[in-house]
């Protein structure tokens, strides 16, 4: 499988590679299978072939689907240096996508998570159209609460994903493999909120396979919204105003916990 971008940013193919070598770095503890890097250089990215695991079928066995959810809890469990390093060993920009994702090493997960994850993004939704003035307010709100480090716990940084909707997990006959991350550490259920947001096939048994290889704090369900305000705050700055609404539904959410 090859990418390429003629205007790709500074080191972004780079950066991926970095992240799916650190994310790699956990599968000898059990975690996530991970695309292998064929070869990378500016502008350009080769990564092994990954076929699926049931021709014209996105659905997974159930067997693979609770595999992948005890295989992703080993992955975060192998940990990050803070809340927005980078992975180990890179020095370079991160990207969410296209877009820059901020690096930082944070000890509060709420003050990473408000300033690098969520704000970033505000001033460019707002300035497209993809969030208006009044949703904005609550969002604000949601994003002052956050930052307050009222809703941080003791959970250490986990090694997430960072971009782990449902397209970025492959399920091949030998089980699921993880593409196209924006690693960085972070909340575990940051990565569990955005399987959520986007629908991952039998994500009920991933979540079951999870919960079984490592437990989560009570209530973890209700704070999906909160976890799921950084993927909506990026979509919203450059998917339209869908997001935007859903964004202020997340915030409303948060504020409610």
């Amino acid at each position: 499988m090859l990418k390429e971008r003629s205007d790709a940013p500074d080191r972004f193919f780079e950066a991926e590679a970095a992240g799916l070598a650190w994310l790699a770095d956990a599968e000898d503890a059990g975690g996530a299978r991970i695309v292998r890097v064929v070869a990378v250089s500016a502008g350009r990215i080769e990564l092994e072939r990954i076929e699926p695991e049931r021709t014209g079928s996105a659905r997974p066995s159930t067997a693979h689907a609770r595999a992948f959810g005890a295989a992703l809890a080993a992955t975060h469990a192998a940990g990050a240096d803070a809340f927005g390093a980078p992975p180990a060993g890179w020095d370079g920009p991160l990207y969410i996508g296209r877009r820059p994702l901020p690096v930082a090493h944070e000890t509060s997960w709420g003050r990473f998570y408000a300033r690098d994850r969520i704000q970033p993004y505000l001033g460019i939704a707002v300035e497209v159209g993809g969030v208006t003035s009044a949703q904005l307010l609550v969002i604000r709100e949601a994003v002052e609460r956050i930052a307050s480090g009222e809703l941080d716990d003791d959970e250490p940084p986990a090694r997430i994903h960072g971009d782990l909707w449902a397209g970025n997990v492959l399920f091949s006959p030998a089980g699921a493999v993880l593409i196209d991350p924006a690693a960085h550490g972070g909340h575990r259920e940051t990565d569990l909120g955005m399987l959520a947001l986007f629908g991952l096939p039998l994500l009920d048994e991933v979540l079951a396979g999870y919960v079984e290889a490592c437990p989560l704090r009570a209530g973890w369900r209700e704070r999906i919204p909160l976890h799921q305000l950084h993927p909506l705050a990026v979509h919203a700055a450059g998917h339209g105003p869908a997001y935007g609404r859903a964004l202020a539904d997340a915030a409303r959410a948060t504020l409610a916990l």
